[in-house]
């Protein structure tokens, strides 16, 4: 009997591993009849979540649909598609990157035969990059992705730029910023429905990360932002935005950076400044003791480099 329930033990521990291995349920928000907000977890990449940590959107088309960041892996890929494919009977025709990182750009291949676009400078840096950011999902993971690879885009546009296309009979701005949460960002303006999809320049209820940012570029496009006649804000992660919380991560972003700008001039450390700032509002968002750190190093350096 013992090996029986031995076995038996083994079987009900692979079973609850399988289950905690589950990708997390897609969440669905719709904010008209073209546009499907797809809501990924909050949380940072782990083993529960599988990587999935990222916001998609589906915009439906006349013949054909558009899906905006396809998830860190391509099983995450593959897990959006399902979730596509019970929204619409329409094939994804394209496949549109907001910016470089692997959590927005490494499920394109879970749509084969689309067409990818992104900004000129986000191709490339998805090139340079790619196995970074596949070792950063694993690590994190603890798995490996043998199919998970870098699909990047065909169609590309300019930075600093904004082109107004027809895709699938849905009028789009591409908004190609100079630099902002990267230097490969793109937005984009859906001027009839008047909704944004924002990439990670704006994000709600998280802690912004700096890591591969000019932050003062990026303070002076959420001041463009927060003109926009927008209804709808779909960040690139947390809750859906309005124009007055653009206008807060905005205000958030200007105070931080004057500050670490005033704390340069006068002569203190990154690690002295961050003690003279007022860090209230901040420490009410998720991840803030992972990267508010790494922010302020990084601002601080851009501005040393501004001196020079």
């Amino acid at each position: 009997m013992k090996p029986h329930w031995l076995c038996l033990l083994f079987g009900l521990t692979l079973a609850v591993a399988a289950r905690a291995a589950e990708i997390p349920a897609v969440q669905v928000v719709k904010v008209n009849d073209r546009v499907h907000a797809l809501l990924g977890p909050m949380e940072l990449p782990n083993p529960g979540n599988q990587g999935y940590m990222v916001n998609s959107t589906l915009i439906i088309g006349e013949k054909g649909a558009i899906v905006v960041d396809t998830g860190f892996t391509d099983e995450i890929g593959a897990h959006l598609a399902r979730t596509v494919a019970r929204l619409t009977d329409k094939p994804v025709t394209h496949v549109i990157n907001t910016h470089h990182h692997g959590d927005h750009t490494f499920g394109n291949s879970a749509f084969p035969g689309a067409k990818v676009i992104s900004s000129e400078m986000c191709r490339q840096l998805l090139r340079e990059h790619e196995a970074e950011w596949l070792a950063t999902v694993e690590g994190l993971v603890g798995r490996k992705f043998p199919n998970t690879r870098a699909v990047p885009a065909s169609e590309v546009y300019p930075r600093d730029s904004r082109t107004e296309i027809v895709i699938e009979g849905v009028r789009m701005v591409l908004w190609v910023p100079e630099g902002a949460h990267t230097m490969g960002d793109l937005m984009i303006w859906l001027p009839d429905v008047r909704v944004l999809l924002g990439g990670d320049i704006l994000v709600n209820e998280i802690t912004p990360n700096f890591r591969d940012a000019n932050v003062k570029l990026w303070v002076d496009v959420l001041a463009q932002v927060k003109e926009l006649p927008a209804q709808t804000i779909i960040p690139g992660h947390g809750p859906l935005m309005t124009r007055a919380d653009a206008a807060a991560l905005h205000g958030r972003m200007a105070s931080l950076y004057a500050g670490i700008q005033a704390g340069y001039a006068a002569g203190l450390t990154d690690s002295e400044i961050r003690k003279k700032l007022d860090l209230t509002e901040w420490k009410t968002l998720r991840h803030f003791d992972q990267v508010m750190g790494n922010n302020i190093n990084r601002a601080y350096l851009e501005v040393e480099a501004a001196a020079f």
